[in-house]
């Protein structure tokens, strides 16, 4: 299969299961370091299992976006709620147009490098609490990028539509350890174990039956 996308990876379940289902046409992946309290405890997971494959990984560096951007996710571990990610108060992990900018970077790349697709894992639980997740962002966005760019380069996103359970499902029969990824906001030591992200991520592995051995404080 041809080589003609660039995925963004984090280092987090969702972009390294969509990292192994899509391995044969990916040529690139791409992390950025914005600032977050879990960069640091994402992103080398995000090299490691692109080395793994024989995949190119980079990473970019948005220090601006702390500096100019507010949400809690900059603003250090303590700053994190905790709590299900239905509640109100999640809204605040929200980093303002955050897949807005990193698409937008990742799409100049695709297309100095003679690529077509930009692949991102966004999810249907991220809609109710992150706009830049849900199927009318993607779809404008790849409108965008499509009448932007010489060869009319294109957003995929094909788990917009499905759960973080069916995601974990779709990674357990690729064979992925979700142990080797992260998730938790807080960015400490281990998992918190009470963050939204934590929480959405013990209920995926749970509803799709897969053992969890990730480590919870």
């Amino acid at each position: 299969m041809e080589k003609d996308s660039i995925i963004i990876v984090s280092g987090g379940m969702d972009s390294i299961t969509l990292l192994y289902e899509y391995k044969e046409r990916i040529a690139l992946g791409v992390s950025f370091d914005y600032g977050s309290n879990h960069n640091a405890r994402e992103i080398p997971f995000a090299h490691r299992h692109c080395e793994h494959l024989g995949i190119e990984h980079i990473t970019i560096n948005l220090a601006f976006m702390p500096r100019f951007l507010k949400s809690s996710l900059l603003d250090g571990a303590g700053a994190i709620p905790e709590g299900h990610y239905a509640e109100d108060n999640m809204k605040s992990t929200v980093v303002p147009f955050r897949n807005g900018i990193m698409l937008s970077i990742a799409t100049g790349i695709a297309e100095s490098r003679g690529l077509k697709y930009v692949m991102m894992a966004n999810h249907g639980g991220d809609h109710a609490i992150y706009p830049d997740c849900t199927t009318e962002f993607v779809e404008a966005m790849s409108k965008a990028t499509k009448a932007g760019t010489f060869p009319g380069i294109e957003i995929l996103a094909p788990y917009t539509g499905i759960t973080k359970t069916d995601i974990a499902r779709r990674g357990d029969k690729l064979g992925i350890d979700y142990s080797k990824t992260w998730s938790c906001y807080k960015g400490g030591e281990h998992h918190c174990g009470k963050c939204g992200t934590c929480i959405e991520r013990i209920e995926a592995l749970r509803d799709a039956g897969i053992f969890d051995n990730t480590v919870y404080d």
